[in-house]
């Protein structure tokens, strides 16, 4: 069972999902702009992060530290949500999810 988060963990995990959306567009390799992943994911292009968070924590349960939002270098037009966990055994690791279907695509230790 996991043990509540603190006041503090949660300060730090809301100010995390008010940064995250231009964190992954400033992490972008294609250097996609704020309005062009929102407009992707008025499309249907790209799962809302709400949604990828939570298959994230479904495949590497534990904290989301991290969240960038790239071009996948094997197929530029897929666009891949890696995400970061933080397990309660303290165990970082990386989830990489298809960000229009939500498959997950790889999931290890970083």
């Amino acid at each position: 069972m996991m043990k509540r988060p603190s006041p503090r963990q949660t300060i730090a995990a809301a100010l995390l999902l008010a940064i995250v959306p231009a964190a992954a567009v400033a992490g972008s390799k294609s250097h996609k702009s704020h309005e062009q992943v929102r407009d992707a994911l008025r499309r249907g292009e790209v799962l809302p992060l709400t949604r990828i968070m939570a298959i994230a924590q479904a495949s590497a349960p534990g904290q989301v530290i991290k969240v960038e939002l790239d071009d996948d270098d094997d197929h530029p037009r897929l666009l891949i949500y890696e995400v970061k966990t933080l397990s309660p055994n303290g165990r970082v690791m990386e989830v990489e999810i298809d960000a229009r279907t939500g498959k997950v695509l790889k999931v290890e230790e970083d």
